[in-house]
């Protein structure tokens, strides 16, 4: 069985980067394949990963393990020549805990290092309560199409909110330096988020830009908002690719 779900952009068109998706708890890799097509079809190489498995015994074993598997899924997206950057890697819920913790250790070597990451859907440090498969659904989004993708994934683990994740890793996350430039992303009705330690974290670190997606839920690059959350990451890797300068600024505006 393949460990990624990868997503080319149009034939003929130079590839702009390579982006990186680590899902969250528990979702699969079939999760993010809307989000992939769209991203793969402004030229960008995708590929989606398996979400980690953040042991709350030894957080440090897992980010280990989880390392070297997110450099596996980067070093291998060619077959010849080097990888096309710049590498962003995008992870939701612990997933976006993951990358956000490996970033802010150090020793990481720098070619291993990606150039940007996007944080969406960083949970706080309180789990979540669902007593039902319709409860975790309401706590993760109002979206029909990806409330069906849920649903009909026999492999999304369902009630998987209910795991809290290691005090340590998040801790990291919003007190580290991870050190490139970060979006952060989270929806104004994400009742897993907290929102004011986001933004602390938001105005500690050198390069992020945290973005409110107003209506949205906690699986924020999936809700019902979802082509204007993939706008805004496209945005963000196509101002990384102009040196962190705004292609596009509004001079002018009736709204």
């Amino acid at each position: 069985m393949t460990q990624y779900s990868d997503h080319h952009g149009p034939e003929g068109l130079r590839i702009r980067g390579t982006v990186v998706v680590v899902p969250g708890r528990g979702e699969t890799r079939a999760t993010y394949a809307r989000l992939g097509r769209r991203l793969a079809a402004d030229a960008y190489r995708v590929r989606v990963i398996d979400g980690p498995d953040l042991a709350a015994e030894d957080p440090g074993a897992s980010l280990d393990g989880f390392a070297a598997q997110v450099a596996d899924a980067v070093e291998s997206t060619v077959s010849e020549g080097e990888v096309v950057r710049p590498v962003v890697l995008v992870g939701a819920d612990s997933g976006a805990v993951a990358i956000a913790a490996l970033l802010a250790r150090t020793g990481t070597p720098a070619a291993r290092r990606p150039d940007a990451l996007v944080l969406a859907g960083l949970p706080g440090r309180t789990a979540g309560t669902v007593e039902s498969w319709d409860d975790e659904l309401a706590v993760r989004t109002s979206c029909p199409a990806h409330r069906g993708v849920l649903t009909e994934d026999p492999q999304v683990r369902r009630g998987a909110l209910d795991e809290a994740l290691p005090d340590a890793l998040l801790t990291a996350v919003h007190d580290g330096d991870v050190g490139v430039p970060v979006l952060l992303l989270v929806g104004d009705a994400d009742p897993l988020a907290d929102h004011e330690a986001l933004a602390r974290t938001a105005k500690s670190l050198p390069h992020a830009r945290l973005s409110v997606v107003h209506g949205a839920h906690h699986d924020v690059l999936n809700d019902l908002q979802h082509r204007s959350a993939a706008a805004e990451v496209v945005s963000f890797l196509e101002t990384l690719r102009n040196e962190l300068r705004p292609v596009i600024t509004v001079r002018s505006s009736a709204w």
